[in-house]
Order: structure tokens, then sequence, then C-alpha cells
């Protein structure tokens, strides 16, 4: 399953008043080819198990859950970097675990009342589907990456023709054709980049290949390829597919850069106008709960500025934070998992802004909205 889908189904996720288990972990091997993620695991499940009564329903939950994933954790796939796992026995045994080939930073062990959302969709925004071409004048390689990975390969080969074969022909005849041969090669590509870009729905198309059959594909481009494409880079055919995903990766990392500045900067344009932006915790949030954000902006350390539970008006909460008092008028949230969690329920699209400085005057959180009121 996509990694969006998998978001958007824990977001899904209706809270509860059970222990609902996040865990992500780093599963890449350590100098000596081992996983080092044991003993963080065994330490935590044995903290958080005693912050909840002996043989309640809480601790009954907990403790199934900690089995389970236990059990799950010792048939990881060799090759992931990373995994996250969602879990919790009292709701009807909800249980999801997604293995990933992109690294997460640092283990993590939330429990809160629903899947903790930040980690998983701050991942997703760094490794975004993308396609990457490369391409001379008798073959293609169209790669889509995501999430650490090669998710698809396409090959178009096409027979390489010379002087040799053409021996006796004018050199204007010559040319003409060579010419010809390009441009069929050149809409053949193009062709099959267009149905990957549509089937996977990809964004970002990032080109490479030498400087005689570029500026020929480029011509046969559409609005609609052309728009996506964000950088040119100087690769061969032959490049390996690791220096290819390397490249590619570093390549969208600067566009987003760049872009990064110009998406802020229409925040605070939009906001100032007192039009379609609002910044802040508690006006965001308002906005989130009435379906009203178009693309919500978050600073990448945004839990680092917002660590713990905070205190939010009832009427923006769905549920309760399990420290929680019913009757008190103010209720205490998570701020990064409210938000994302908010984002994905209502069709908002989620952006992270790498640079914090960008956002640290609004405390990191900001959203265009799609309408007013």
């Amino acid at each position: 399953m996509p990694l969006n889908e998998t978001i958007e189904k824990l977001a899904a996720f209706e809270p509860t008043d059970l222990p609902v288990i996040s865990l992500y972990l780093n599963t890449q091997a350590d100098q000596h080819g081992r996983d080092n993620f044991d003993s963080f695991v065994r330490k935590e499940f044995k903290t958080k198990s005693q912050t909840f009564a002996l043989r309640s329903p809480g601790r009954l939950s907990f403790d199934k859950d900690s089995e389970r994933i236990n059990a799950y954790l010792e048939n990881l796939r060799p090759s992931a970097n990373g995994v996250a796992i969602f879990a919790c026995a009292g709701a009807d045994d909800f249980f999801e675990a997604v293995e990933l080939d992109a690294p997460i930073d640092n283990h993590k062990l939330y429990v809160y009342h629903q899947p903790h959302l930040y980690p998983l969709a701050r991942l997703s925004d760094q490794y975004p589907r993308y396609a990457a071409l490369i391409a001379d004048t008798n073959a293609a390689r169209i790669y889509v990456f995501g999430i650490g990975e090669k998710l698809r390969e396409d090959v178009i080969k096409n027979q390489n023709v010379n002087k040799t074969q053409l021996g006796g022909w004018s050199q204007a005849r010559y040319q003409r054709h060579i010419e010809n041969y390009y441009l069929h090669h050149a809409k053949e590509v193009v062709d099959a980049l267009d149905k990957v870009v549509r089937e996977e729905d990809i964004q970002q198309i990032i080109l490479a290949g030498d400087e005689v059959i570029l500026p020929v594909l480029r011509e046969q481009f559409s609005p609609y390829l052309r728009d996506r494409v964000i950088d040119i880079l100087r690769l061969d055919i032959t490049t390996p597919e690791h220096e290819v995903a390397k490249r590619t990766l570093e390549a969208l990392r600067a566009y987003d850069a760049r872009t990064d500045i110009q998406r802020v900067e229409r925040l605070m344009d939009e906001y100032r106008s007192g039009g379609l932006g609002v910044v802040g915790v508690h006006d965001t949030l308002a906005a989130l709960s009435i379906g009203q954000v178009d693309e919500l902006y978050l600073s990448a350390r945004l839990e680092e500025i917002h660590a713990g539970a905070e205190g939010m008006g009832k009427q923006l909460v769905s549920h309760n934070d399990l420290m929680a008092d019913d009757n008190e008028a103010t209720h205490k949230v998570k701020v990064a998992d409210e938000l994302v969690t908010r984002a994905k329920q209502t069709g908002a699209r989620v952006t992270f802004i790498e640079d914090a400085a960008l956002l640290n005057d609004i405390g990191g959180i900001g959203a265009t909205l799609r309408y007013t009121i």
C-alpha cells in the first residue's frame, strides 16, 4: 500500500480511551551488522506499561500489544531501514506495520488515544514519489522513486543507427534520416513517460541525458509534463541505479529548499492581507476543524517546539487526552499529532518546511485556506 494511503487509513482511526501505541524504529544495522533497537523497545515498553493500573483495561491492551509487536519485530525484512508500528488490542485488535527502505532518524514510542502520524507524514514529505528520466539517442530508463526505494523502472531500447549502416548516403540525406530517427525515439520515450506519470500520479520529474537527445525530448513535452520538470542533470544512461537515486534525491531536496521560501512568502502574504491564510496553533487548528485548510505548513522541528500536550478549547478537540478531565473547559492535545491527523482527515496537503527559521515567528505552524468565513 502506498505510504500516503497508509497515513490516510491511520488518520481514520477513531480516538479511544485505550492506549494506542505508535512505535518508530531505525532498523539499520550498526557497524557490527546488528540491529540496536531491542534494548530501547524493552525499556520503553516496561516503563510505559507501569503507568497503567495492574489488570486495568488499558494495561491489558498495552501488554497484549507489546507482545504482538515484539513477535513482529523478530521477522523484519532484513533490508528494512525503518519500521513504524501502530497497535491497540482493545480496539478490535488494531494493528498496522510499515517497513521502510528509508531510515527513521530516531527510535520513538508514543502512547496516545490515536496513531501518532507526524514522523510518518514527515517521512512521506522527505521522500515523495517522483520520476527520473535518463536518456540518450537510442535508449532511455524511466524510474519512479519513493520512500528511499525504486518503485518502478521502464526501459526503452531502439536500434543504434550509425554511418556504417548508411554508407553511400549523401550528408544531407543522412542528417535528415538521423533527425527523423531521433524524433521517433523521443516521441516513444515521451509517450512512455507520460503514461508513467499519469499512472503513478507523479508531480515532479527530473531529466538527465546527453546533450543531443534532451532538446528533442523537451520539444515533445506537453504542458502537463513540462510543468512537472524540476531539474535537468548531467547523468549518463549507464549511470548505476543507486547513483541515479542519490543524485536525483539531492536535486529534489534542493528544489524543495528553494520552493519552501516561496511557499512561506505566499502564506505570509495571505495572512497579512487578511485573506486566505492563518498562522499559529489555535487558528490553524480551528481552520482544520471545519475543513477550511488547503495546505498545512509545519516546521520540521515542530515536535521540538511543541514537545508536550497543550491546552486547547473544548471546541477544538475531537477527543480528550488520556489524562484530561472531562469536566475541564480546556483539554490537552499533542499539537503535531492533531495537526497532521486533521489535515489527512480533511484532504489538506501537508508540507514540512525544513528550514525551521522560516516559520519561527509564527510558532512553526501556518496554513493557506480554501475559503474565508
